[in-house]
């Protein structure tokens, strides 16, 4: 290698510490790469730091690093203005563009297998590197140097470091392919791959690509564009961090932002000449410094909010979980011994047990009752948690629903007259097709006409339908002791019932008129209630009439 006898490169005038020139390097190169070095030693370092003893989260670090370092170091050859410096930062070149590939490899590796890299790829990556090294000093590394631009030629070594990058980004696609096409692989870490295999083969290929092109064509301005590559790797690795919850981005994605925009504005005053520009610019560049503060202070307020919220979503949602099997688990339980005890009660009054008294007859009878309504309690409690988790299945169905209503009817006059009440019907004329699920339509009117029956002491229950507009209208009327507008506003929520209900009937529960509510609105329809305490009650229910 011929010696250099040169201090300086040619048309090159040291402007900062006897050292540097500006004026030698492109306008877009601090503009291209500085922001690059922010925001991927700011990533490197968020992420190691929200998990300093996970492997792969030091191998993002190192990853940034050796970028960072390889950027550095080119910077370094565009604006140092002594020969020796340039050549010597050319030579040690391949320190660290080799370690980008190798721990690029290590990452994907880690992170697909979620362990460390075998000990026998160790010894392989270890020992390309160390070979590297070796030959740095060599004319395999570096010819000899061209004085006129400034720049080093490079020898045979890179030829076979620009196939060994080629290859590297092959057996990545390799890694994550087989990885996504494993039979154990899950779906959303599929496509994590997808999202991983895409930032760091598009970062490696643009990196190669263009130090590949700049070296053929010898326009090393091609280099600029190297970064972009990184640029992809890392909006898709945050990507990722906020696609599956890793981290949260947010206010990572600002803080880099607001470090970006001052860096940038910052480093104009390296290209300014003029003290008004400059003057305009140190003003732009502290307007942008207090900006960046508040935005980087709301975002940070905005995203602990975001964070108790989502704590708490996760929180109500564990809790719906625990009471819906609760629920499930003690309704099973109850109406099990409900049926058992049924079935006794069913055997000792049609004497399977043997004869009995009139008035163990009676006491069982009673018993019986007893039991039914529990089953039945405990059948709209599961309803109403079915409905609620949307497990109901609805047989929509073109139905009469004038034809249901006065069947229901008829099976109450005995329950009506035992109560002595008086039961009426209002039907005008028209028609009351509608479509719907008849066994769910029918616990509707059930619930409504059993509802007035228990609730009226004297009087009348009276039953009404007519058509309106498009609509089908049933109307439950009952002159029973009525509802005050306190009870109103819980009267179809779960649970809900009137302070006075528990005197009239022991049994209310309120699942019912919320059970009513579900289907109604399941049938596309609405319920509601007018009503005067002392005065009775109407329930209301309207549904759309069918085509």
């Amino acid at each position: 290698m011929e010696p250099i006898d040169i201090y300086y490169c040619s048309e090159s005038t040291p402007t900062l510490a006897h050292f540097f020139t500006f004026g030698y390097a492109p306008t877009l190169l601090f503009y291209a790469y500085i922001p690059i070095i922010i925001v991927s030693m700011f990533l490197g370092f968020f992420v190691f730091f929200k998990d300093k003893y996970s492997l792969q989260s030091k191998l993002l670090l190192i990853l940034s690093s050796s970028f960072v370092l390889w950027i550095l170091n080119i910077i370094l050859q565009w604006i140092a203005v002594y020969a020796r410096v340039v050549h010597f930062s050319a030579q040690i070149t391949a320190v660290f563009e080799i370690p980008i590939f190798i721990f690029a490899i290590y990452f994907v590796d880690v992170f697909l297998n979620k362990k460390d890299i075998s000990f026998s790829l160790k010894i392989f990556l270890s020992t390309i590197a160390a070979v590297v090294i070796v030959l740095l000093p060599t004319q395999i590394n570096t010819l000899s140097f061209d004085l006129t631009n400034c720049q080093s030629n490079v020898g045979i070594l890179w030829k076979y470091i620009y196939v060994g990058e080629i290859l590297s980004i092959f057996y990545v696609i390799y890694l994550c392919l087989r990885k996504y096409f494993s039979s154990t692989t899950d779906k959303i870490f599929k496509k994590q791959i997808i999202y991983l295999m895409s930032g760091v083969v598009l970062f490696l290929s643009i990196f190669s690509a263009s130090n590949i092109f700049g070296e053929i064509t010898k326009l090393y301005e091609i280099n600029l564009f190297g970064p972009i590559g990184m640029v992809i790797f890392l909006g898709l690795l945050s990507y990722m961090i906020v696609r599956f919850k890793a981290f949260n981005i947010k206010l990572l994605a600002t803080e880099a932002l607001v470090w970006g925009l001052g860096i940038l504005i910052g480093s104009q005053f390296f290209f300014i000449r003029t003290p008004i520009n400059r003057v305009l610019n140190g003003f732009t560049f502290i307007a942008a410094v207090i900006f960046g503060h508040f935005l980087v202070k709301s975002v940070k307020v905005e995203v602990q909010q975001k964070e108790e919220l989502a704590k708490l979503n996760i929180d109500l949602k564990n809790l719906i979980k625990q009471r819906e099997s609760l629920v499930h688990l003690v309704t099973h339980k109850v109406k099990g011994s409900f049926t058992r005890t049924k079935a006794l009660f069913a055997g000792i009054a049609d004497g399977t047990f043997g004869d009995i008294s009139p008035e163990i007859k009676r006491r069982a009878n009673q018993g019986l009752e007893f039991d039914n309504n529990g089953i039945q309690t405990v059948d709209l409690v599961l309803n109403a948690a079915n409905m609620q988790n949307g497990t109901v299945r609805y047989d929509m169905k073109n139905i009469n629903f004038k034809d249901l209503v006065e069947k229901i009817i008829s099976e109450k006059e005995i329950q009506v007259e035992e109560r002595k009440l008086k039961l009426e019907k209002e039907f005008k004329d028209g028609n009351y097709n509608i479509m719907a699920d008849t066994i769910w339509i029918k616990e509707v009117i059930n619930n409504l006409v059993d509802n007035a029956i228990k609730y009226t002491l004297t009087g009348t229950v009276t039953v009404g339908l007519e058509n309106k507009d498009s609509n089908v209208l049933l109307y439950v009327k009952d002159t029973g002791i009525g509802i005050t507008d306190e009870d109103k506003r819980g009267l179809f929520t779960e649970g809900g019932r009137g302070k006075d209900s528990v005197k009239v009937n022991v049994d209310s529960t309120g699942y019912g008129l919320y059970t009513v509510k579900l289907i109604t609105e399941a049938h596309k329809g609405r319920v509601w209630v007018e009503s005067t305490p002392g005065k009775g009650s109407t329930f209301f229910v309207e549904l759309p009439a069918a085509e």
